[in-house]
């Protein structure tokens, strides 16, 4: 979590080093590793792998509850984009995708928070954040 005191993030060490680990793979190495034998590879492959590499430069931190159904969160992408502070809302998942915080796969009608829409849209408009983790958070902050 982040110290709001000092600006540091404490960041488990696990998540850290497999981060380290995945920064020299690409998209195309997860799918030539993760493909079948017969070359054939599918629209999920594809999809878990960007999610992949897209979820390894992210840090979030909880800043605030505003009310019942928004947050307040810190999201800093190294490689796109960073929203000291940006508001959340609830919603159920249109679709699946995978959890930017935890990676957990996000199934269509999961608990989730999303980027709460603005103009511009935000980059990270797409983002999800499994409700469940969260309130994990959210209890440790």
């Amino acid at each position: 979590m982040m110290d709001s005191r000092t600006n540091v993030t404490d960041v488990d060490p696990w998540m850290q080093m497999l981060g380290l680990l995945t920064q020299s793979c690409t998209v195309r190495d997860v799918c030539a590793a993760a493909r079948p034998r017969g070359g054939r590879r599918t629209r999920v492959v594809v999809a878990a792998a960007a999610a992949m590499v897209e979820r390894r430069s992210v840090a979030v931190s909880f800043l605030e509850r505003q009310t019942a159904t928004t947050v307040s969160l810190a999201w800093r992408d190294a490689t796109r984009c960073a929203y000291g502070e940006q508001v959340w809302q609830t919603a159920r998942a249109r679709f699946g995708g995978v959890c930017a915080v935890s990676g957990r796969a996000v199934q269509p009608g999961d608990a989730i928070y999303r980027p709460r829409p603005t103009r511009p849209v935000p980059l990270n408009a797409g983002a999800m954040i499994l409700a469940s983790v969260l309130e994990q958070i959210e209890s440790a902050a």
